[in-house]
C-alpha cells in the first residue's frame, strides 16, 4: 500500500511536532533540563517516524539516518518490536555481497484509531482506521434535534460501537467538532449542537480508557488535506460551507488556530455594509451568501440560468472575502467543501476569478483552488492524524 504521506526531508522535524505535543502533555512544567527518559523518548519517536515515512529500512540505516549509535538503535527497535509497533520482515532482497542485514517496517495494522465526524447535519459518523489512515469498519448515529447533553450521550454512543468493531487494541480516539475547539480538546462553542464548554476529550478518555484527541472540523480536515490528498504545499486553506462557514488554514506545514482558537472565522466577515442583517449583528456577512441552506434556498423555483446565477453570485462574494487573505499568506491552494452540486461550477470558478483578477500576478498564478466536495473521509482522516501525532508523534 502507498504511503499516503509526502516522505519528510528530515524525519526529526516532523517526529519533534509529534512529540512537543506529547512532552507538553506529559512533562512537568518546571523541568528545565532534558533526562534520560525525555532523550529515550524523543529517539524512540525518531525512530518511529523514520520508519512510518520512509518505509523498511535496516538497523544500521536507520542509524545513519538519524546519527543514532548503533547499540541505541537496536534497544530502541527492540522496544517497538516489544510494543508490536514494528516487525523484522527478514534479509532485504537483492544482489549484495555479504549476509543482508534484517529489515524492520511499522506494522499497519498493529493498532487501530477511532475516529469521528461530528459535522453531518443529521448524523455523527464513525471509522476504525489504521495505522496508514486505511478505514476497516465505518458505522454512524443519526442525532436528527437532539442537542446538549442528548447529542453528547449519542457520540458516547457511537464510540462504544466503534469499540465493538475495533479488531485489534485501540490507539486512541480522534473527534472532529464543529465549533470552537481549544487544545484541551474543549470545545467551547458549537452552537447548532447547544454544546458549551464541553470537556468532550476528558469525557472520551475518562469512559473509555484510551487518549482522546478533540479539533475543530475543518481545522483537522485541513490536516487532512495536507498529508492525504497529494497536496504539493505547505500554505494553504480548506473552507466548508456545509454548516455556516468555516475554514481551516494551514502555514509553513503548521496548523494556524489562533489565541482565541477561533483563526478561520471568514464567514462573519462583511461583504456588503449595506447587505442584510445577520446573526452575528452585522450586515451583509459572507456566511448568509454562501452557506448551502441559505444558497438552495435562493435558488429554489429557479430555472437553471437563474441558480447558476446565484452561484456566481455567491463564488464572487467568497473571491472578495480570500483575495486579501490568499495575499498576505502567499497560498498555494485554497479546496472548497461542501455539496458537489453547489461546490463545482459557477461558484467555484467565480470564486477562482476573483481571487486572480484581486491578487498580484505571481501569487494567483502560483495558486490552485479545487474541489473536495463529497469527500466523505477527510474529517475522519484529521482525527486519526491526531493520534498519530499526539501519541506515537509521527503526524
Amino acid at each position: 500500500m502507498t504511503d499516503p504521506f509526502q516522505p519528510p526531508t528530515d524525519p526529526r522535524r516532523r517526529a519533534d511536532r509529534g512529540l512537543a505535543r506529547v512532552s507538553a502533555r506529559r512533562q512537568p512544567p518546571e523541568r528545565t533540563k532534558a533526562s534520560t527518559l525525555d532523550s529515550r523518548v524523543h529517539n524512540r519517536t525518531l525512530v518511529l517516524a523514520t520508519l512510518y515515512h520512509r518505509g523498511a529500512m535496516s538497523r544500521s540505516e536507520i542509524a545513519r539516518t538519524l546519527g543514532l549509535t548503533a547499540p541505541t538503535v537496536s534497544t530502541l527497535v527492540a522496544d517497538l518490536e516489544s510494543d508490536g509497533l514494528v516487525v523484522d520482515t527478514g534479509p532485504r532482497k537483492g544482489n549484495r555481497l555479504g549476509k543482508p542485514a534484517n529489515v524492520m517496517r511499522i506494522d499497519d495494522d498493529a493498532a487501530h484509531i477511532l475516529a469521528l465526524d461530528l459535522s453531518g447535519s443529521d448524523h455523527f459518523s464513525g471509522a476504525v482506521l489504521n495505522l496508514r489512515g486505511e478505514v476497516v469498519r465505518r458505522t454512524r448515529v443519526r442525532y436528527g434535534d437532539a442537542v446538549g447533553e442528548r447529542a453528547a450521550e449519542l457520540v458516547f454512543q457511537l464510540v462504544g460501537e466503534l469499540m465493538d468493531l475495533a479488531p485489534r487494541r485501540v490507539l486512541g480516539i480522534g473527534v472532529g467538532s464543529p465549533g470552537i475547539v481549544g487544545d484541551a480538546g474543549v470545545i467551547h462553542h458549537a452552537a447548532h449542537l447547544g454544546w458549551s464548554e464541553l470537556p468532550l476529550a476528558a469525557q472520551l478518555s475518562g469512559r473509555f480508557g484510551v487518549p482522546a484527541h478533540v479539533g475543530n472540523d475543518v481545522n483537522i480536515a485541513a490536516l487532512a488535506v495536507l498529508r492525504f490528498r497529494d497536496t504539493r504545499t505547505q500554505n494553504l486553506m480548506v473552507i466548508t460551507i456545509e454548516h455556516g462557514v468555516g475554514a481551516g488554514l494551514i502555514v509553513g506545514g503548521e496548523l494556524v488556530e489562533g489565541e482565541q482558537f477561533a483563526a478561520g472565522e471568514i464567514g462573519h466577515v462583511t461583504v456588503d455594509e449595506n447587505g442584510d442583517p445577520c446573526v452575528c449583528g452585522h450586515r451583509g456577512c459572507l456566511e448568509p451568501l454562501i452557506d448551502a441552506t441559505e444558497l438552495r434556498s435562493r435558488m429554489a423555483g429557479r430555472d437553471p440560468a437563474g441558480r447558476d446565477a446565484v452561484l456566481a453570485d455567491a463564488g464572487r462574494a467568497l473571491g472578495t472575502v480570500l483575495a486579501p487573505i490568499s495575499s498576505v499568506l502567499n497560498l498555494n491552494e485554497i479546496a472548497l467543501l461542501g455539496p458537489p452540486d453547489l461546490i463545482e461550477g459557477p461558484f467555484l470558478d467565480s470564486a477562482t476569478a476573483v481571487i486572480r483578477a484581486r491578487t498580484y500576478a505571481p501569487i494567483s498564478a502560483s495558486l490552485t483552488m479545487r474541489s473536495l466536495a463529497g469527500d466523505p473521509d477527510l474529517i475522519l482522516l484529521g482525527g486519526a492524524g491526531m493520534v498519530l501525532s499526539g501519541e506515537l508523534g509521527v503526524w
